[in-house]
């Protein structure tokens, strides 16, 4: 298993990624998650990391900051291959990131995704008591 950082998108890398956020369901036009728009982050404070078992993209995880804190977004792994320890491997990796870097890490979960939460847990990240999360999206 290698992880690849991704800064400039391609076409193909981005079809791959795509095809893990749809397969586990953490895409929606609402998000858009559109190639410029996924491109012009990547160009100012984000990073993609993919998951690869040889040429086959299994994971991927899309990292972003403020100068102060590594948000975590877009965490998936391909459904035949989860709980085989990528998202172990691609968190851990974003908390490299986020400690070269001097700065926190910090992600949403959903509250149903028990799976997740668990993963999240055992890594350290613990729930923001008091916060809700919201969001005006255009």
């Amino acid at each position: 298993m290698t992880i690849k950082e991704i800064k400039l998108l391609d076409p193909a890398s981005f079809e791959e990624i795509t095809r893990l956020w749809l397969e586990t369901g953490i895409t929606n036009p609402a998000r858009k998650d559109d190639l410029d728009s996924v491109q012009h982050n990547l160009d100012h404070t984000g990073m993609i990391l993919l998951a690869l078992d040889g040429s086959e993209a299994v994971g991927t995880v899309w990292l972003c900051h403020d100068y102060r804190r590594l948000y975590i977004h877009h965490m998936a792994v391909s459904p035949a291959r989860q709980n085989q320890c990528i998202g172990r491997l691609l968190l851990a990796r974003s908390l490299e990131i986020a400690a070269e870097l001097g700065y926190q890490a910090k992600l949403e979960v959903h509250k149903d995704n028990s799976a997740a939460r668990h993963l999240y847990s055992s890594m350290g990240f613990t729930a923001l008591d008091g916060y809700t999360v919201m969001i005006k999206r255009t």
